[in-house]
């Protein structure tokens, strides 16, 4: 039971943060699911268990792999995070590739600075 729940956990920090991503609310996800707002809040809280097929949409809806929302091997939710910065980074072109290199290099530099 304990392992379902951490499993279920996961996935909702998954969905959470793929629908972050992908700019959309809860109730704009919802209206395209045909289902209600707090069902998606649910959801994202661990509290509502995801089927087969919904999973599947949420993959369609938020562009990226069901076997990403349903990874049940990485429990580091910080490289999750690294892996989908690292999806969205391969679509962009090279000149706002550069663009965030230069953004990442000052955010480094600040964060020097201050621990420093």
């Amino acid at each position: 039971m304990d392992n379902s729940k951490g499993l279920r956990e996961r996935i909702a920090y998954r969905l959470k943060l793929a629908r972050e991503m992908a700019g959309l609310s809860q109730g704009q996800v919802a209206k395209m699911l045909t289902l209600q707002r707090p069902a998606i809040s649910e959801i994202e809280a661990g509290r509502r268990r995801v089927s087969a097929e919904e999973l599947t949409s949420f993959a369609q809806i938020y562009k990226v792999d069901i076997s990403w929302l349903a990874d049940t091997e990485s429990k580091n939710m910080a490289q999750d995070k690294i892996r989908f910065a690292a999806r969205e980074l391969s679509k962009l072109d090279s000149e706002n590739v550069d663009r965030l290199i230069t953004v990442l290099s000052m955010l480094k530099k600040t964060q020097d600075d201050d621990q420093s």
